[in-house]
């Protein structure tokens, strides 16, 4: 008897909530992603396809004693329908039940800041330039507070906001992990932080559990160009001090792609990789501000930084897999992106051009 696609979303997202440990477990939740079931065993994994890969998102979510057996049913399903298997933003957990095999390859995407929410408070009281951004914020009047995503999600100043953001974002909306839409996916584990000026909401931030690690993944940030200095550090501040309220110990930004905290794992990269993702940080940031995000996550102070992989079931990764992960965020064939993206940052400083006349 097959199940229809609210009761699988449902079950997913029972799975997610008693076993997920990655980061990135509750975004198989996310519109545009699908679920595998592993047959007679308590685990799930969400997937896309993208060219002749089923991109999984981040490892298959289960017991812990049930991991190895749902990666080997996994990938035989994989080969079944003729798909190679590639594991998007793999953390500790899989990295090192995977290491010894020879079946497997791993690449360093970059790294992911990481903080215990219970010592936020010193951070924030200790730390000079945050306090002033925090403070920045404050004299201008920006308040926080906290709404239901469901609510937010038919709320029309959330969506014009939303719509000016993506707008002034270089490159086409991202898909995958990066999915724009997250207020279209499962909500009811979700937090949702608006921060207002003069009751005028000018950015928010959405929050996503990670049950097993008890804490949270801060999935988007969405900010407006009328928003004060410090609003988002002052959306942020409150995330982690309602964390820590909630006797969290977990908590992160996500990925930073290319990130100089990872340059140890990025090293052992293969050459062509490592030169590629050198290129980018050094020539790409007018389309994705790697270096930036960075920087803004370390001025934040995090207690650590995790390493962030994928892994491929190959014996050595390949220039295709890094294609198709191109492809999956990209959501159409990265080649396709460029002229578009080129296009759309022309368009840009046309229009910066006019108005400083």
């Amino acid at each position: 008897m097959g199940f229809t696609h609210d009761e699988m979303r449902s079950r997913a997202r029972d799975l997610v909530m008693a076993y997920g440990w990655n980061t990135t477990s509750y975004q198989i939740l996310n519109p545009g992603i699908d679920h595998w079931f592993a047959p007679q065993m308590a685990a799930v994994a969400g997937y896309i396809r993208a060219r002749e890969t089923l991109m999984v998102v981040g490892a298959p979510i289960g017991p812990s004693e049930v991991l190895t057996r749902a990666v080997e049913m996994l990938e035989r399903h994989g080969r079944d329908q003729g798909y190679q298997i590639c594991y998007v933003c793999v953390e500790g957990q899989l990295k090192s039940l995977l290491a010894c095999s020879r079946n497997h390859s791993a690449v360093a995407l970059g790294a992911q800041p990481i903080w215990n929410p219970q010592r936020w408070a010193r951070i924030a009281e200790t730390h000079a330039p945050l306090r002033r951004q925090l403070n920045r914020a404050r004299n201008k009047g920006v308040t926080v507070e906290s709404i239901s995503p469901q609510a937010a999600r038919n709320d029309d100043g959330i969506r014009r906001l939303l719509i000016e953001w993506l707008a002034a974002r270089p490159l086409p909306a991202l898909r995958f992990l990066t999915e724009p839409l997250v207020l279209l996916g499962e909500l009811r584990d979700r937090i949702l932080l608006v921060a207002r000026l003069e009751h005028k909401p000018v950015a928010f931030l959405v929050a996503s559990p990670v049950p097993a690690r008890g804490g949270y993944l801060v999935e988007q940030i969405v900010r407006s160009r009328q928003a004060a200095n410090g609003t988002v550090e002052l959306l942020v501040d409150s995330a982690m001090r309602r964390f820590a309220s909630w006797g969290r110990t977990f908590a992160t930004l996500g990925l930073v792609a290319l990130a100089s905290k990872a340059h140890r794992e990025i090293a052992s990269n293969p050459w062509w990789l490592r030169t590629s993702m050198r290129m980018a940080r050094n020539y790409a940031n007018c389309f994705y501000n790697f270096r930036g995000l960075e920087h803004f996550r370390a001025k934040m102070f995090p207690e650590t930084w995790e390493p962030v992989y994928a892994i491929s079931n190959e014996r050595r990764f390949s220039l295709g897999s890094i294609y198709a992960i191109a492809h999956a965020f990209c959501g159409v064939a990265p080649w396709r992106l460029v002229p578009s993206a080129v296009a759309r940052l022309a368009q840009r400083q046309i229009t910066k051009y006019r108005s400083s006349r």
